[in-house]
């Protein structure tokens, strides 16, 4: 495997201490059940699949960035009560992100994008919280959320459905089980019209929502669509990282 210099895991010594990075991105992850089908750590392949292609693009742009390792532990706090579904408090992940900064900060790299791959990671409160102590621009995205998937695919799902496992398919078909052997990825609907509706929020207690830990039907699910969708999200999170490597932060808003 030849090294890519954008990405921090296979690189050196040599080659980071003569670049002038610009841009840091932390994808960050999860280690928990989806469906029968998928492994527990699709949300951090996914995550490394992501930051790396969005990396890529902006690397050959002449955009200095790089993708720092996949954090792989979320907020699972809903999911408990299933076997090996690891659980990272949101207060922990805060000290990890404000240990992680402050290392940046020290090394003179005052940009970073918080490529978040899981749902029930919230970044938002963290990041208010720590921007005021730091001079590193702190933002956050979901990458399954920066492009529309309904073109993309008959029924995306929200969790081990159709959208993640095609790009499972197309990353890692090594890892991914025949179809045949998935739920198929029903839920239970909350008996609050409020929570059904979505205007009052409430986490949810995940083996009482899903029988099989999915929520969408994979069945329709291809690698042919996963490589278009993940093509359309590299593009778009690669001309940000463009931009954000390029802009003076002095002159954010104008």
């Amino acid at each position: 495997m030849t090294p890519r210099p954008y990405v921090l895991a296979e690189t050196n010594w040599k080659a980071v201490a003569a670049t002038d990075f610009q841009v840091a991105i932390l994808p960050w992850g999860a280690t928990e059940a989806h469906n029968y089908h998928l492994p527990y750590a699709t949300d951090v392949i996914e995550c490394d699949a992501v930051a790396a292609a969005s990396a890529k693009i902006a690397w050959e742009s002449g955009a200095s960035v790089v993708v720092l390792p996949t954090v792989p532990f979320g907020v699972n706090t809903g999911q408990l009560d299933i076997k090996l579904c690891l659980n990272m408090n949101p207060s922990t992940q805060a000290a990890l992100l404000r240990d992680l900064v402050s290392a940046l900060e020290q090394q003179g790299i005052l940009k970073l994008v918080i490529l978040n791959g899981h749902g029930g990671n919230d970044f938002r409160q963290m990041i208010r919280e720590l921007q005021p102590q730091t001079r590193v621009f702190l933002c956050s995205l979901n990458w399954y959320a920066c492009v529309d998937p309904k073109p993309y695919f008959t029924e995306p799902g929200d969790h081990a459905g159709e959208l993640e496992t095609s790009v499972m398919q197309h990353i890692a078909p090594e890892l991914v089980l025949p179809l045949s052997e998935a739920g198929e990825g029903s839920q239970k609907r909350p008996s609050i019209a409020a929570l059904r509706e979505g205007w009052v929020w409430s986490p949810r207690p995940w083996s009482r929502v899903s029988a099989d830990t999915g929520v969408g039907n994979p069945a329709a699910a291809t690698p042919e669509k996963g490589a278009r969708y993940l093509e359309a999200v590299a593009a778009r999170i690669g001309a940000f990282l463009i931009e954000l490597a390029e802009k003076d932060l002095a002159r954010l808003y104008e």
